[in-house]
C-alpha cells in the first residue's frame, strides 16, 4: 500500500509538471502593486509574448506557470513600469552633448564652465544649458560682458534651467543680426544704457537658435540611445516628449523599428506650421505603432515664471519700476484656429501654460470647442498658476491638468517674490487640480528637472526638496497621497496617453511594462523615500536595466 500511494504521488507530481503552461517569464517572491482599481497586492506575475498572463498568490503561479526565465525578486517591491506625462527625451539627450550649466553658483562659474568645455571639445559654437540666476547672490539676469572677453570670436549661446531665456555673445547676437533696435513678437530683448546684455526672453532666443547648425543624425540617434540607458535605470518605461518635430519623429521611428530604441514614447508634436500641415493635411489622423504614440500637439502659450515671461493677470510682483505681466508667445488665434482644426482631426491639444493669464485664456478657447464634459483629454501643460476663480473650468471641460511637482520644490524660494503671497497659493496647486476630475499627470519636465521619476514621487507627497527642505512641506496642503502620486506616474499618465487598456497597471493582457524597487514607496517612512532605488526595469517582460 505504502508503495502504492508513493508511486501515485510521484505520478501526480509528474502530470503537474508536465501540464505547467509555459511562458517567458516568471517573477516570483516579490510584493506586487497592481495599481489597477482594487490596488491589490500580490506576490508573483507570468508573461508571455510581453504580456501579463497571470497575476496572484506565489504558489498559484509557481504551481500553473513555468518560466523560461524566473526572477526571484528576494522580496523586493514590483510596479507597473513608470511613464514621464511631460519631459523633452530628445533635448535632454542633445543637452548631454552640450556645457551643463546646472548648479552653477554665480555667472562667473557659468563662463568657467564654458572655457573648460571649450578647451575640451572645442565645437564650433558654445551651446549649453542651465544657468538659474535665482540661486544666484546677485539674482539678476546676466550680462555678457565676461562671455565677451573669454569668446572674442566663437558664439555662444547657452539657455537659462526653464528654456525660456539664453544669455549670447555679441558674436552670437551678430551673426543673429540683433541690435538694440531688433523687434521680435513674443519675446524680449534686454538694453541697458543703450547696450545690449545678451539676454533673450522667449521668443528673441530663436533669433540665435535658428541660426545655429542642426544636430546631425548621427548625434540625435546618440542623444536618444544616451537618453534611453540614463532613462531605464531610473524606472521610466513610456515618456511623453513634449514638442517634436517630424523628422524627429520619424527617426524615433526608425530606431523603434531596428529595436535599438525600446523607450515607449508618446510624441506630442510641436506647434509649428511644417507640423500642423503634415498631420492634419498630409497625415490627417493620429496614428500608432506598438512603441509610439503620435497623436497630440504641444502649443506653447506663454515663457516661465523664471524669467518672467509667463503671462500674468496683475503684474509681476517683484518689478516696481514698471508694470510686467509677461506674455502670451503667439497671437491667440494661432491657438483658437488650430483648436478648432485638432478637434476636427481627433488630434489632442496639450499647452504650455505657466501664468493665470495663460491659463484662463487656453481653458476658455479649450471650452469655446470641446463645448462640456467630453473624453478628448486635451491637457494643460504644467498649470503652475491658475485664478482661483478659473479651477472649475478644469471638470466644466474636462481638461487635464499635466502637472511636474518638482517644480513646485525648485520654484518655492522665489515663487513668492514673483507672484505675491496671496496669488502663490493658487500655484503649483496639485491637490486642488487633482480634485477637478479626480486624476492628474505627472511628470518631471527634464531636462529642466532630473529625470528620476522617484523624486517626482516624493516632490509630490512630501513638498520638500532633495534636502528635505522646508520642515513642514512647501504648500501642504497640496500635497498628494502616495497612492495619488503613484498613480499619477503609472495609470493616471496613461489615461492622459489614452493608453490606459495596455499600460499603467499590472493586469493580465496589459503590457509588461515593469519596474523592481528595493524599498516600498507605499510603506516606508518619508525620509527614506529618496533612499529608493531601482534594481531592474522591463519592458514587454524583457529586462532593459
Amino acid at each position: 500500500m505504502k508503495r502504492f500511494i508513493s508511486c501515485l504521488l510521484i505520478a501526480l507530481t509528474s502530470v503537474s509538471c508536465i501540464t505547467k503552461t509555459e511562458v517567458d517569464l516568471v517573477v516570483h517572491n516579490a510584493t506586487v502593486y497592481s495599481v489597477d482599481d482594487y490596488s491589490l497586492m500580490h506576490e508573483a506575475i507570468a508573461i508571455k509574448d510581453g504580456k501579463i498572463v497571470a497575476i496572484g498568490k506565489e504558489n498559484q503561479i509557481l504551481n500553473k506557470y513555468k518560466g523560461i526565465e524566473t526572477v526571484d525578486a528576494k522580496k523586493q517591491f514590483v510596479y507597473p513600469g513608470f511613464i514621464d506625462a511631460h519631459c523633452h527625451f530628445l533635448g535632454y539627450g542633445l543637452t548631454l552633448q552640450k556645457v551643463n550649466l546646472v548648479g552653477a553658483n554665480s555667472f562667473d562659474e557659468v563662463v568657467k564652465k564654458c572655457i573648460d568645455f571649450d578647451k575640451k571639445r572645442n565645437p564650433e559654437w558654445i551651446t549649453g544649458r542651465g544657468w538659474d540666476n535665482t540661486i544666484w547672490n546677485y539674482k539678476s539676469f546676466p550680462n555678457k560682458r565676461k562671455l565677451d572677453q573669454a569668446f572674442p570670436t566663437k558664439p555662444v549661446l547657452i539657455r537659462r534651467i526653464d528654456g525660456h531665456a539664453a544669455i549670447a555673445n555679441q558674436v552670437a547676437l551678430d551673426l543673429a543680426k540683433i541690435t538694440i533696435n531688433t523687434k521680435v513678437k513674443g519675446g524680449t530683448i534686454e538694453v541697458e544704457e543703450n547696450l545690449l546684455t545678451g539676454v533673450l526672453v522667449d521668443n528673441a532666443v530663436d533669433l540665435v537658435l535658428d541660426i545655429i547648425p542642426e544636430p546631425t543624425i548621427a548625434q540625435k540617434k546618440e542623444a536618444l540611445l544616451t537618453a534611453q540607458r540614463n532613462c531605464f535605470e531610473v524606472g521610466l518605461t513610456t515618456i511623453d516628449d513634449a514638442g517634436l518635430a517630424k523628422e524627429d519623429v520619424a527617426l524615433i521611428e526608425k530606431l523603434h523599428k531596428t529595436e535599438e530604441l525600446k523607450m515607449r514614447v508618446y510624441a506630442m508634436l510641436s506647434d509649428s506650421k511644417e507640423n500642423l500641415d503634415y498631420y492634419l493635411n498630409t497625415v490627417g489622423e493620429p496614428y500608432k505603432t506598438d512603441r509610439l504614440n503620435v497623436r497630440a500637439f504641444k502649443f506653447y502659450g506663454d515663457g516661465a515664471l523664471g524669467s518672467r515671461g509667463a503671462c500674468l493677470l496683475k503684474p509681476y510682483s517683484d518689478v516696481k519700476d514698471s508694470a510686467v505681466y509677461g506674455m502670451l508667445l503667439k497671437d491667440t488665434s494661432h491657438f483658437q484656429t488650430y483648436a478648432k482644426l485638432l478637434y476636427e482631426k481627433g488630434f489632442q491639444m496639450c499647452t504650455h501654460s505657466i501664468g493665470d493669464s495663460t491659463s484662463r485664456f487656453i481653458l476658455k478657447t479649450y471650452g469655446s470647442v470641446l463645448e462640456g464634459q467630453n473624453d478628448k483629454r486635451w491637457r494643460l501643460e504644467h498649470a503652475q498658476v491658475v485664478d482661483s476663480s478659473d479651477f472649475k473650468l478644469f471638470r466644466d471641460y474636462s481638461i487635464v491638468p499635466s502637472v511636474q511637482p518638482t517644480h513646485a520644490t525648485s520654484d518655492m524660494n522665489w515663487a513668492a517674490l514673483r507672484l505675491g503671497k496671496k496669488r502663490v497659493r493658487f500655484g503649483y496647486a496639485y491637490k486642488k487640480l487633482l480634485k477637478q476630475n479626480g486624476w492628474v499627470a505627472l511628470g518631471t519636465d527634464f531636462p529642466i528637472e532630473g529625470i528620476d521619476p522617484l523624486t517626482t514621487f516624493y516632490a509630490a507627497v512630501a513638498r520638500k526638496n532633495k534636502d528635505g527642505l522646508p520642515k513642514n512641506g512647501f504648500q501642504i496642503e497640496n500635497a498628494l497621497s502616495r497612492l495619488e502620486a503613484l498613480k499619477g506616474m503609472t495609470i493616471w499618465a496613461a489615461l492622459s496617453n489614452f493608453e490606459e487598456k495596455e499600460k499603467g497597471t499590472l493586469e493580465v493582457g496589459k503590457l509588461a511594462d515593469f519596474v523592481i524597487l528595493n524599498k516600498d514607496i507605499l510603506m516606508i517612512p518619508e525620509d527614506d523615500l529618496l533612499k529608493a532605488k531601482v534594481t531592474a526595469t522591463y519592458i514587454n517582460g524583457e529586462k532593459v536595466f
